[in-house]
């Protein structure tokens, strides 16, 4: 399978992806945990069906020591025993934020709540623009059909 579009060497396209790759290192910069981070990206990426970057993101985490049985279990969080009660608020901000348009609200006032006992506002404008970013990017890589499974950890540092 082929890209519809080699969205990283189109001109336009790779200097779009330079100012959010920027937006991506300062967030990567903040003190929301790194292992947070790379669950909020990955369980987003599995919402929307985007292969590459959930590819990325799982390999990424692995490569910075997630365990497998962790990244196993994201789609399945909410079952599973394996994430502290902060991740768990934060893969519950990243559902309801990444399902706007399923919710009628968005984030709902409990999930919020629940995310803010556990993280400060710096780390909480760290996660809704994870969000946001990270369902950018997933939109990008799912309108060109970018095909997954060839990525390596580190490949765009």
């Amino acid at each position: 399978m082929d890209a519809r579009l080699d969205y990283f060497a189109n001109p336009l396209g790779a200097k779009f992806l330079k100012y959010i790759n920027s937006a991506g290192h300062a967030l990567g910069l903040s003190a929301l945990p790194a292992a947070t981070q790379e669950l909020v990206k990955i369980r987003a990426s599995q919402i929307n069906g985007c292969g590459f970057c959930t590819d990325m993101h799982t390999k990424d985490a692995a490569h910075a020591g997630e365990t497998q049985v962790r990244l196993n279990l994201v789609a399945a969080w909410r079952e599973a025993k394996v994430f502290t009660p902060a991740e768990r608020a934060a893969l519950e901000v990243t559902e309801q934020g990444t399902r706007i348009a399923d919710a009628a609200g968005g984030v709902d006032d409990a999930a919020w709540a629940e995310a803010a006992r556990h993280y400060d506002t710096e780390q909480l404008a760290a996660l809704v623009s994870l969000i946001a970013l990270i369902n950018a990017y997933n939109r990008i890589n799912v309108i060109v059909q970018q095909p997954a499974g060839d990525y390596v950890p580190g490949q765009f540092a």
